[in-house]
């Protein structure tokens, strides 16, 4: 090959040569993440009724104060469900009304002891022997044998023929059980409901549980038995100004004829046949039960049932 002809062959090498390779990207340090905006503090939700009717309640329930015999009515009371129902909290102000023996006393002082307040309404005694100075001097006992259960816990008595329960609007909560049949049948009921509604505070609460009569069922031709028409329970209060909010099963039974020679008391716990078909009673077990939940009207937070 020419001389000649190898120069330009030389120079296009050369120039390839000299030109310059494309540089490596240069690593960059990622960005840092934006700090973090600081949110406002959630405020913490108020105390709800589960609040209350949980751990404490199952505490409550298990005390080594109550008796065998009433932790064994439980299975037929369903107090966990039924407070729940009546959606009793924190710091609410409660009534119950003729708490008896004190069955429920045992559960609500305990359990309203530090939360709140509560008040055993019991009736003013006729006399020395009577069934409400019995029902007052153990209610009484009780109270005073064991502060640190029922250290907070008051009475107030009320006279049956003109009740009142403490200051007009001075009550979140007024319960009673099994009680209506009882003024039902001498005729203060419609009092005894007019007295509630003015101790409650407006939106205030009146659980009721009784027992339920058969359907269709004419009081006039049962009253002597125990039970009641629920309609009549439900017509009592809401003459006295409340709402039915909700009614429950919780306390149904069944098993409940409610034909008995001795009426409701033919039943546990009465069993007022003694050991005549005992076996046969035990079986069906308490009473059937209306649990119902009125509100006093006049707050806006009155609960109201869902469609």
């Amino acid at each position: 090959m020419h001389k000649l002809a190898l120069i330009p062959l030389a120079l296009a090498l050369a120039a390839c040569g000299s030109q310059q390779q494309p540089a490596a990207p240069v690593a960059t340090a990622p960005k840092p993440a934006p700090a973090p905006v600081d949110q406002p503090a959630q405020p913490t939700p108020p105390q709800s009724a589960a609040d209350l009717l949980g751990a404490k309640l199952d505490t409550v329930l298990a005390g080594d104060w109550r008796s065998a015999a009433n932790k064994a009515r439980d299975a037929y009371r369903h107090p966990k469900e039924t407070l729940a129902f009546f959606g009793i909290k924190p710091g609410d102000t409660l009534i119950e009304i003729t708490p008896g023996g004190g069955w429920y006393a045992e559960i609500l002082a305990p359990l309203m002891k530090g939360n709140g307040s509560y008040i055993a309404a019991v009736s003013k005694p006729k006399k020395p022997e009577g069934e409400a100075a019995q029902d007052k001097s153990a209610l009484q006992k009780k109270f005073e044998g064991d502060a640190a259960r029922y250290g907070e816990a008051r009475t107030v008595e009320f006279d049956g023929k003109a009740p009142s329960f403490g200051a007009p609007g001075s009550a979140d909560v007024v319960v009673t059980f099994r009680n209506v049949h009882n003024w039902a049948m001498n005729d203060t009921a419609p009092l005894m409901f007019k007295a509630f509604f003015d101790v409650l505070k407006p939106g205030g609460t009146l659980g009721v549980t009784d027992h339920r009569a058969a359907a269709g069922a004419e009081f006039e031709k049962i009253k002597d038995s125990g039970y009641l028409p629920q309609d009549m329970v439900v017509k009592l209060a809401t003459d006295a100004g409340f709402k039915l909010v909700a009614s429950s099963e919780i306390n149904a039974n069944p098993k409940d004829t409610k034909d008995y020679e001795k009426g409701v008391w033919t039943l546990p716990p009465t069993l007022e046949l003694g050991d005549k078909d005992k076996d046969k009673y035990l079986a069906i077990g308490e009473s059937d039960r209306m649990t119902l939940k009125f509100v006093k009207p006049g707050a806006d937070n009155v609960f109201k049932p869902k469609d």
